[in-house]
């Protein structure tokens, strides 16, 4: 039997017998408590105050701040120390709070992911990967977070739009919850989340053409040539510039996504972060039937050496994930389409 609420699937893994499974499900429910708290605040737009400004104020690594995602930091921050999380890693933050040593989990979290789009009414979210802490993490702050993201447990985001939405997995799928604001809950909308392998629809931001490597621009030529080019096929691009607003899309009717490194200053290892925005992401991607690479090889084999570590991501429909990573690592099945392939990367190292 599908449980329709949040509440009755969080307590169905609570006693799944998994690691940890009451802890993470405990966490998970103040997750979303709060992230209906900060959809209803970004809801009152500008009335609710000058939340979407600029504070003058940089994260960690270097980005600028809003009140927003400030408060949304704190919000989250403070939620935790109800729960079963001995370690807190935030975007906003250059270093992981330590809550408490008898507790069995780590979160990372981007608190509010697409803030430069606060002010135009395009669909922002919060990002969060749950680990668990280890005997042999448990000494160092950093350790649970500088790891493969195959060892997450669960992961998820919440997206605040038109819908008050959580895409979620606990490890054994991906699901879309949807909140009701009659009903004071979420409700499962999508039991079974499985992106189609096959896309026409493509995500990047063609703005910065100019800046890519030239694998990547070959990729881009050949999906606007349509069915006249060598793809023989008519394609759609798309860009929000919201991970979260892409990643629905996709998990919802399929597509690709590409946030390459390119030759901007601080852009050559891709400006998305590892910890708490790809791993997340390829968890849940992974999870529905898809793929996610840095280009070439799956995000979730690659362990960060850093907590704010940069990474390129490419993600969707298996197929044509598969495609982009030949036009970098296999030039000869595109001998005909451009000889001398090989000679650059996709993604710069």
């Amino acid at each position: 039997m599908i449980e329709r609420s949040l509440d009755a699937h969080l307590a169905r893994h609570a006693t799944s017998g998994a690691d940890h499974a009451a802890a993470v499900a405990a966490t998970i429910a103040l997750l979303a408590q709060t992230g209906v708290g900060i959809a209803e605040t970004i809801a009152e737009g500008a009335t609710g105050g000058a939340l979407a400004d600029a504070i003058g104020a940089a994260n960690s690594d270097g980005d600028s701040q809003r009140g927003l995602d400030l408060l949304a930091d704190e919000r989250f921050l403070t939620a935790v120390t109800e729960s079963p999380v001995g370690l807190y890693a935030s975007e906003e933050l250059a270093e992981p709070v330590k809550i408490g040593t008898d507790r069995p989990l780590a979160l990372a979290i981007d608190p509010l992911d697409g803030s430069s789009n606060i002010d135009t009414n395009v669909p922002i979210g919060t990002i969060f990967s749950i680990r668990p802490i280890t005997v042999e993490t448990s000494a160092d702050a950093l350790a649970p977070f500088l790891r493969s993201g195959r060892e997450q447990i669960a992961a998820g985001f919440l997206i605040y739009g038109p819908q008050t939405a959580l895409v979620l997995t606990l490890g054994h799928g991906t699901q879309i919850f949807v909140y009701s604001r009659a009903e004071g809950g979420f409700n499962l909308a999508m039991p079974s989340v499985a992106i189609s392998r096959k896309t026409r629809e493509f995500a990047i931001n063609a703005s910065n053409y100019r800046h890519w490597d030239e694998s990547v621009r070959l990729y881009f030529d050949d999906c606007i040539k349509g069915g006249h080019g060598p793809r023989e096929s008519e394609f759609n691009m798309r860009w929000i510039a919201s991970l979260v607003a892409e990643a629905y899309r996709i998990f919802v009717r399929g597509g690709v996504f590409l946030y390459p490194g390119d030759k901007r200053r601080g852009y050559a290892h891709g400006r998305l972060r590892l910890v708490y925005e790809a791993h997340p992401i390829a968890m849940l991607v992974e999870q529905a039937g898809g793929l996610a690479t840095d280009g070439i090889e799956p995000i979730l084999d690659v362990a960060a050496t850093a907590l704010h570590q940069r990474t390129p991501l490419v993600f969707g429909s298996t197929a044509e994930v598969s495609r982009i990573g030949r036009y970098h690592s296999l030039p000869s099945q595109m001998a005909e389409r451009a000889p001398l392939f090989g000679k650059r990367g996709l993604f710069r190292a």
